[in-house]
């Protein structure tokens, strides 16, 4: 057996470019390679594979932004930890049993071949393959059949996404037990920030300024190092509202419009509306995403788009209406379906339009061709979304552009103002702790339900609502942080959404802020002059307090996204506001008063972002 696994690392070395004096895999999926990678590392998986083999450490936590390349970054350690005879084995650990074949099909491609049919207590694997690749639910499972096998070998155990194990969950308890006598550990995360107080197997913990226990990566490769890079696409943020109605359990019909500010409740309630897919938004949102899709297939022929459900019985609703809109079978991915590994790799090899995941599938989604998106579930916690963005932010070609549709609810377009924000795992909060107290408490549920098996609906069921009907808008677009929109109300359909959902699918980050802001100034240049030559019987028209309510809708929207921007409070945003342009609170402020705010606070965003 030593002879055989002697013969076949000698093959494998000479599978191996070599670079800088290191070995240089190829990408993981070499067909479709994102741009700037073949036939060497990134910059900076070389940066991060010299510092590993410079401290040579037991444990290594890698966090990178999703799409920058981590699995590249680990199996090449893994080949040079195998080259020198410093590991004998290799145990891949991944969320979904999805995610773990991709690894054993990316590592094959690398020259290692790894199992991923073992489960603990399996026994013997053939002499064929270097390692295994486990989810962490099997590790749970069975922890002590997995030490033995770690124990058993010099082994390199690979923990992607080891945001999702944590010491009093079952997996994290799984995972400290199976690797702790492992020789090496090294732990790869897009997103290290956990909510609750379980500190994470394996990761070290510092001090931080108050006090509280921050994780500490030992290389950190964020979203904006990776767009300023070109290693990941920018990403287009498509915002739209509108009127809802809903009857509560009480019988009470309550009409409210999304994206006005709402308790958390009622926001709840209004998002569950917009996304019935017996109502009229859906089908509104999901026409424009598709829109949007054919104008970047006109520069990328076999983009696609990726519809990410709340439910299965949602998931099947939504392939059938974008079927209708578009001709074609959507690819329908529910977490429950053996054959969903298969489907996911067929949509990624051709060149369909879209496909409709379930909710946790998105994160086990590998699809570089992805470029557009619709946010289609009421699971809005700041993980979930950094996962499912990633989905779309591949680069292949320089120049891509990834559009994501999203309701205009008000957490969801904080996540989309901090994209590049980078976070750290905190020990120390209370779990009751108003803004964090369910972030990875609802991302473990998903995890479970995702390897488990879900019931289709079954706690949407649990709370008592009936969606009335529903009406979308175009509410603004979000791009590098900066809000960009139209004055008034934007009909779905309207040319003033064109403007936006008509943008070019390769553009470089630069043309796209121009392009955004010329196109915003080039419609206001237009509805000025037509505003001037209205009759003035119709003034009355243009200050009722509707059109007051829209004014002050679009004020509040876009000092939210300056709150979201600067961190500055809403109430010190419309007092600078009020002394730069004069006039009362904008409850008493007349439409040109609104309109001069409205205009100042995008004149102030603009300059930000220059």
């Amino acid at each position: 057996m030593q002879g055989d696994l002697g013969e076949h690392r000698r093959r494998r070395g000479r599978r191996f470019l070599w670079f800088f004096g290191v070995s240089s895999l190829p990408p993981a999926w070499p067909e479709r390679a994102a741009w700037g990678t073949a036939p060497s590392l990134r910059a900076w998986q070389t940066a991060a594979l010299r510092g590993y083999l410079d401290r040579n450490p037991r444990d290594f936590l890698a966090v990178a932004t999703p799409g920058a390349g981590k699995t590249t970054f680990a199996l090449t350690v893994a080949a040079e930890l195998l080259g020198r005879r410093l590991v004998d084995r290799l145990i891949i650990v991944a969320p979904t049993e999805h995610l773990k074949l991709q690894w054993a099909e990316a590592a094959a491609r690398a020259g290692l071949p790894i199992d991923p049919t073992y489960s603990a207590g399996k026994g013997k694997i053939s002499s064929d393959y270097v390692g295994v690749a486990v989810t962490y639910a099997g590790v749970g499972v069975n922890p002590l059949a997995m030490r033995i096998r770690t124990e058993r070998f010099k082994t390199l155990v690979i923990l992607d996404e080891i945001h999702h194990a944590g010491d009093s969950l079952t997996w994290g308890e799984g995972v400290r037990e199976a690797f702790e006598p492992a020789a090496r550990r090294l732990a790869l995360t897009g997103t290290p920030f956990r909510s609750d107080v379980n500190p994470i197997p394996f990761v070290t913990y510092r001090p931080g300024p108050d006090g509280i226990p921050v994780s500490a990566a030992d290389y950190t490769y964020g979203y904006a190092e990776a767009l300023a890079d070109h290693v990941v696409r920018p990403v287009l943020f498509l915002a739209y509202s509108g009127q809802m109605q809903w009857r509560t359990r009480a019988g009470d019909e309550v009409a409210a419009s999304l994206g006005e500010p709402l308790t958390k409740d009622l926001t709840a309630q209004a998002l569950r509306t917009a996304l019935d897919p017996e109502g009229s938004w859906m089908p509104s949102v999901l026409a424009a995403a598709d829109k949007r899709l054919s104008e970047v297939r006109r520069h990328v022929p076999d983009a696609g788009g990726l519809v990410i459900a709340s439910d299965q019985d949602s998931a099947r609703a939504y392939a059938k209406l974008l079927r209708s809109i578009t001709g074609e079978a959507a690819t329908v991915v529910l977490s429950d379906e053996k054959a969903s590994s298969k489907k996911i790799s067929q949509f990624s090899e051709n060149d369909r339009r879209w496909m409709v995941a379930v909710r946790m599938v998105s994160e086990g989604v590998d699809v570089p061709r992805l470029a557009v998106g619709v946010w289609a579930t009421t699971t809005s916690t700041p993980l979930f979304f950094a996962q499912a963005v990633g989905r779309f932010v591949r680069a292949r070609t320089r120049g891509e552009i990834a559009s994501v549709f999203l309701p205009s609810v008000p957490t969801l377009l904080s996540y989309a103002s901090e994209l590049e924000v980078q976070r750290d795992h905190v020990l120390g909060k209370a779990k009751g702790d108003a803004d964090d107290a369910d972030w990875f408490a609802a991302e473990e549920d998903l995890m479970a339900r995702a390897q488990a098996g879900e019931a289709a609906s079954a706690d949407l069921e649990a709370v008592p609502f009936e969606a009335l009907g529903s009406e979308a808008r175009f509410d603004h677009a979000l791009y590098d942080g900066a809000q960009f929109g139209h004055e008034g109300e934007v009909q779905v359909g309207s040319e003033e959404e064109m403007d936006f959902l008509g943008i070019p699918g390769l553009l470089e980050p630069d043309q796209m802020r121009a392009l955004l802001r010329q196109r915003q100034e080039d419609r206001r240049k237009v509805r000025k002059p037509a505003a001037e030559e209205r009759p003035a019987d119709s003034i009355a028209d243009v200050t009722t307090h509707e059109h007051l309510a829209v004014l002050r809708r679009e004020l509040n929207g876009l000092v939210a996204s300056w709150h979201h921007r600067t961190g500055q409070a809403h109430g010190i945003t419309h007092a600078a506001l009020r002394k730069e342009c004069g006039g009362p609170a904008a409850a008493v402020a007349n439409a040109a008063q609104l309109q001069k705010r409205i205009d100042q606070i995008r004149e102030w965003a603009m300059r930000k972002t220059s």
